[in-house]
């Protein structure tokens, strides 16, 4: 294929992804419940259990099983990280390089296999699927890509006397332990292991139980690549208690999360700045991004935006548009124009290409939902669109976590408006003072995407200087506040939505996995 599967794809391309996607769900389901081992490094070894993989989309069934593995086992595990470290970070920069580039030509062997399990595993959209595949990939050559530019982080200093010779060194601090969740399963992990292990670390790495099938297919992609035995293992089980040691064993070095704020700020606590000395804690921590539409905003341009981003993968985005703020003077229509954009939106099964809108991951989502919608109606609150069982009107929906598309209007002041729901669920609002709605728009703990449609230029540059956001787009038609890529859109979160100041997907992430260390040398 000669062009680039991104969250992107223009429509005269898809005729021949849909044909190859097609064939690879059909396979997958001819093919019948697979079933994976635990394992110590690269070798399968005895499960304490089983994690049975749920179709969102029909919780009667069951893509796969994976092993999980002991608790007593996790030892083995850490001491060959730590042990495959040792020698890893001492091999040469070039030859670390040459493998991860190694690992990204796997995933793209093998991207419209990994992408059907995908959609069939989360209910993401074959485009969102196609997207996070390729972005893994991408991901993967571009942290590489920045070992080559930095020539493997050695910088040379200044002299003080004749015969000195100065260099500033960044070396690995040793294991990490990379924690993701289930909404990129693929592309945040790829991303967080291949930045530490270019940089000489090694990863011990566990997604969600709702996505083993996802790991496994990335664990594959390293393994594959020809990396020695310990670089890269995976660990299957329950946050709760395999993560929860994963966090606390002595092991860990460093720590890569994405996930809930709550979480991620108890890790910054309690691992980073809770022990003898500081440690890194890389942690994306959610967001409820808003979106403004100014007067001389191209209203039809901003409404496809807008629904992109706040329904896509059905809204279970860190990156989601949550609260859409639009000028007074254009509301009426766009609301109207919005509303009949979402309408048309088709939800079911997301192997179906007129799918957008695929199931939410689990039964607590669509309690989540049902919550939110009783909640949008109280304190001069209203439901512009949705708010409906959807399930219990569509047979063809009644087995899924299917709930629908829905918009909201409701006060500032609103529980609603401050609250990261993880759904397809939209805050309308209106405004008069570009000023005014952007003080609006910071009044909230998070700070990760941000998104503005206006064609004055002025108007641009307040937004870009005041809005309280680590991701910034103006005018962006595929997605008001989501769609970052790799070596593109730098996303990092601020307040929070995150804890490094330095972004995934952007030019300063690598050299996060490391810690400097100053060599002089005086000549005889």
């Amino acid at each position: 294929m000669s062009f680039k599967i991104t969250y992107s794809v223009t429509a005269e391309n898809m005729l021949e992804i849909d044909k190859s996607f097609d064939q690879q769900v059909e396979k997958i389901r001819e093919t019948g419940l697979k079933k994976f081992p635990a394992y110590l490094g690269n070798s399968s070894i005895e499960s304490s259990g089983i994690i049975q993989n749920i179709n969102p989309s029909n919780c009667k069934s069951i893509l796969s099983e994976h092993g999980k593995l002991p608790l007593d086992k996790l030892q083995d595990v850490m001491n060959l990280a730590d042990k495959t470290q040792k020698t890893w970070f001492k091999t040469s920069w070039k030859e670390r390089v040459r493998l991860v580039k190694i690992a990204a030509e796997k995933i793209r062997e093998r991207r419209f296999e990994f992408s059907a399990i995908m959609t069939l595993e989360v209910g993401k959209n074959r485009l969102e699927a196609l997207g996070e595949v390729e972005e893994s990939a991408d991901l993967l050559d571009y942290y590489a890509s920045q070992m080559e530019k930095a020539d493997g982080f050695v910088h040379q200093m200044g002299s003080l006397s004749p015969g000195e010779n100065a260099i500033s060194v960044l070396k690995p601090y040793g294991v990490f332990a990379v924690i993701e969740p289930f909404n990129f399963p693929m592309a945040l992990t790829a991303g967080a292991i291949a930045g530490a292990i270019v940089a000489g670390n090694t990863v011990v790495f566990k997604t969600a139980s709702t996505t083993p099938w996802t790991a496994q297919n990335l664990f594959e992609a390293f393994r594959d690549s020809g990396m020695p035995d310990g670089v890269v293992q995976l660990v299957q089980g329950s946050g709760r208690e395999l993560g929860k040691h994963l966090v606390e064993h002595p092991l860990t070095k460093g720590i890569a999360f994405t996930g809930s704020y709550e979480v991620g700020m108890d890790l910054i606590r309690n691992f980073s700045v809770g022990g003898k000395w500081v440690k890194p804690c890389f942690a994306e921590m959610g967001g409820k991004n808003p979106g403004i539409i100014c007067k001389s905003a191209d209203i039809d341009k901003a409404v496809f935006a807008t629904w992109k981003s706040a329904f896509g993968l059905s809204g279970q985005k860190c990156s989601e548009l949550s609260r859409i703020f639009v000028h007074q003077d254009i509301a009426e229509e766009f609301r109207k124009k919005l509303i009949s954009a979402v309408s048309q939106l088709v939800t079911g099964d997301p192997t179906k290409k007129e799918v957008f809108v695929g199931p939410v991951i689990d039964s607590k989502a669509v309690e989540r939902y049902h919550w939110a919608c009783k909640e949008a109606v109280k304190n001069g609150g209203k439901i512009l669109i949705g708010g409906n069982d959807i399930k219990s009107t569509r047979a063809d929906l009644a087995d899924g976590n299917f709930v629908a598309p829905t918009i909201v209007e409701v006060p500032h002041d609103h529980i609603l408006t401050k609250t990261e729901l993880f759904l397809p669920f939209l805050n309308f609002y209106t405004f008069t003072d570009l000023s005014e709605v952007i003080q609006r728009a910071n009044d909230i703990d998070y700070g990760l995407t941000a998104g503005i449609f206006s064609k004055d230029e002025s108007e641009l540059n307040y937004f870009f200087d005041h809005i309280e956001a680590g991701v910034c787009y103006a005018n962006r038609p595929t997605g008001i506040t989501t769609g970052a890529w790799p070596g593109v859109n730098s996303f990092c979160g601020w307040k929070g939505s995150g804890g490094s100041g330095k972004g995934f997907c952007g030019p300063y992430y690598v050299s996060q996995f490391m810690r400097e260390q100053s060599q002089t040398r005086h000549l005889y």
